[in-house]
C-alpha cells in the first residue's frame, strides 16, 4: 500500500509540476469491484497543457517508483487522457470535458481528497 501512495505523490507532483489544476484523489478501496484502488483527477487548460501534463506524469512515475503506466488512451484528440498504472487510474482533463463526464460524482461513495492549487 506504501508503494502505491508514493505512485499518487509521484503521480501528483508531476502534474503541479505542468501546472495541472484541480487535482482530485479518489480513494476506492471501500468499494467493492472497483477497477482500481484510487482515482487521480486533474485538467489542464489546453490539448498541449493535456500532454505536458502526461508526460510530466510519467516523468515523475518513472524516476520516483520505477512504475510505467500499463497503457495510456485519449492522446489523439487530448481531451481526455487515462492513465493505467494497475492500482491507480490517473485521467487528465480539459475543463469542459471534465465537467461533462463528472467522474467525481460518479463516484461519489468514494473518499474525495482535493489538493490546492499551486500558482
Amino acid at each position: 500500500m506504501n508503494e502505491t501512495k508514493e505512485l499518487i505523490q509521484q503521480i501528483t507532483e508531476g502534474i503541479q509540476n505542468k501546472k495541472g489544476k484541480n487535482i482530485v484523489i479518489a480513494d476506492l478501496t471501500q468499494i467493492n469491484d472497483t477497477i482500481c484502488n484510487y482515482f487521480v483527477i486533474c485538467q489542464g487548460n489546453s490539448p498541449s497543457q493535456v500532454i505536458a501534463i502526461v508526460d510530466s506524469i510519467k516523468d515523475f512515475a518513472r524516476k520516483g517508483t520505477g512504475s510505467k503506466p500499463c497503457a495510456v488512451d485519449g492522446l489523439h484528440n487530448s481531451q481526455w487522457v487515462a492513465m493505467d498504472y494497475a492500482d491507480v487510474l490517473v485521467h487528465v482533463f480539459l475543463p469542459e470535458t471534465r465537467e461533462f463526464y463528472n467522474l467525481e460524482h460518479l463516484w461519489a461513495d468514494a473518499k474525495l481528497t482535493q489538493l490546492p492549487n499551486i500558482e
